[in-house]
């Protein structure tokens, strides 16, 4: 049966700070981008035609403000944006070097968005997913955490598919191992897995993929479909006994990479809504893998994410250029 949403993500909404130019004086001029790696994703999936809502908290500020009317305003379901009347919305200053890699700095010491609590989860949204999203910056403290894991037992109950994505960010973390504990969690419930080459190095101990990969089999057999992200050198696929890799496109004017984890976690999405999760080639895998590659450049040529995902038709431009 058809639910009514094609994809429910709960999660942190957040204003990623960017680097856009220098001001006459020679100080760095800053960008205030909508962000947030669960609404990400569901800026991503608007853009292929996918129904989504979002569950998470901002703060009753200008930011707050903002992040609600730009998440509205491109589709997402906001019924259940809360807003906390005490704490401001979280804040991210991201720095990015010359050879791609970021550094995190956060304001969110408490931020709204960790404010979610489990009395707030809205039970008929989340078992009306065909698939829900979530990471683990909404299992970082206590209150959110516990939420979290309602909403992910509530989804899993009502027969959503479970899409998970680590995105480990140390800086939060009261200790690493706390992190590591709670992203085992998220692997257990998981059917469908977004995880990044550091990522997977951090739980596998291995950087080789498919040891990483070999190990979550082993332990995590719940999860039918694992992608491994790469960054510039392109993504992998181990589904069943198949192993694919595409490279990605690089095609120049590459900006900052905000956001691109986030846009090829949406079209892997957006495949399995079309196609299913079961009896899938390989071709069927690389043709996933292209199209998420590809939309994952385009988002790298732009500043943010959430106003910056590319049309599908755009996607497929650079697929029949780059045959």
């Amino acid at each position: 049966m058809k639910k009514k949403f094609d994809v429910v993500a709960l999660g942190e909404l957040l204003v990623d700070f960017t680097q856009n130019g220098m001001s006459d004086k020679g100080n760095p001029l800053l960008e205030a981008n909508p962000g947030g790696a669960p609404c990400n994703v569901l800026a991503m999936l608007k853009k292929l035609g996918k129904s989504c809502a979002f569950i998470g908290k901002i703060g009753d500020d200008m930011f707050g403000r903002n992040l609600r009317e730009t998440v509205s305003s491109i589709g997402i379901n906001t019924d259940n944006l809360l807003t906390d009347t005490k704490v401001h919305t979280t804040l991210a200053f991201v720095q990015t070097f010359e050879n791609g890699d970021r550094d995190f700095l956060f304001l969110r010491n408490p931020g709204a968005d960790m404010m979610l609590s489990a009395d707030e989860i809205p039970e008929e949204v989340v078992k009306n997913a065909g698939i829900f999203h979530f990471g683990t910056l909404s299992m970082t403290h206590g209150l959110v955490r516990t939420a979290t894991k309602k909403a992910v037992n509530i989804a899993k109950q009502n027969g959503a598919l479970i899409s998970f994505d680590p995105n480990l960010r140390a800086p939060l973390w009261s200790n690493l191992d706390t992190a590591k504990a709670q992203i085992r969690w998220g692997l257990r419930q998981c059917d469908i897995l977004k995880i990044a080459d550091n990522e997977i190095e951090f739980l596998s101990g291995s950087s080789d993929f498919d040891e990483g990969a070999a190990y979550l089999k082993k332990n995590f057999p719940n999860i039918k479909l694992i992608n491994i992200t790469a960054g510039a050198d392109g993504s992998y696929c181990y589904y069943d006994d198949k192993k694919v890799f595409v490279p990605s496109f690089k095609l120049g004017g590459t900006i900052e990479t905000t956001g691109a984890g986030d846009t090829f976690c949406a079209c892997v999405q957006a495949y399995v809504l079309e196609h299913g999760l079961d009896d899938l080639t390989e071709n069927d895998l690389r043709d996933m893998l292209r199209f998420a590659n590809a939309a994952a450049y385009l988002v790298t040529t732009k500043e943010g994410a959430i106003r910056s995902m590319p049309d599908r038709a755009d996607v497929e431009k650079i697929l029949s250029e780059n045959e």
